[in-house]
């Protein structure tokens, strides 16, 4: 609705558009939760899993060391839960980090899946 107001200076009044309400915010639709899975080998040691996770994911050595553990004796271990692109991301750099120097007859990297997170 318009209403009219007159000016301070000289000339016609102006028509001045009411102020609306804010329209009511929606919070946006969380995005599928993924899982980026670890998986083990006998290629790798424990120093390149803790290197890797450090440089891919910012984990510091204590949880590198800990997740490690996990995935020598679980065969594999969830190092991150996020959206599926991230989650493709973050598999994609595991693949793409590169051989173990520390053993001989490593080939490449390690392996890892993403896979839909339950719940």
């Amino acid at each position: 609705m318009e209403s009219e107001k007159p000016l301070a200076t000289k000339g016609a009044p102006v028509a001045v558009a009411d102020k609306a309400k804010p329209a009511k915010k929606h919070k946006p639709a969380l995005l599928p939760p993924y899982h980026v899975v670890l998986l083990n080998d006998d290629d790798h040691t424990y120093d390149y899993v803790i290197e890797m996770l450090k440089v891919i994911f910012a984990f510091p050595d204590e949880k590198g060391y800990e997740l490690a553990k996990a995935v020598d004796r679980d065969g594999r271990v969830i190092v991150l839960t996020t959206h599926r692109e991230l989650a493709e991301l973050k598999r994609d750099q595991i693949h793409a980090y590169g051989t173990d120097a520390r053993v001989a007859t490593c080939k490449g990297s390690m392996s890892s899946v993403i896979e839909p997170a339950q719940g």
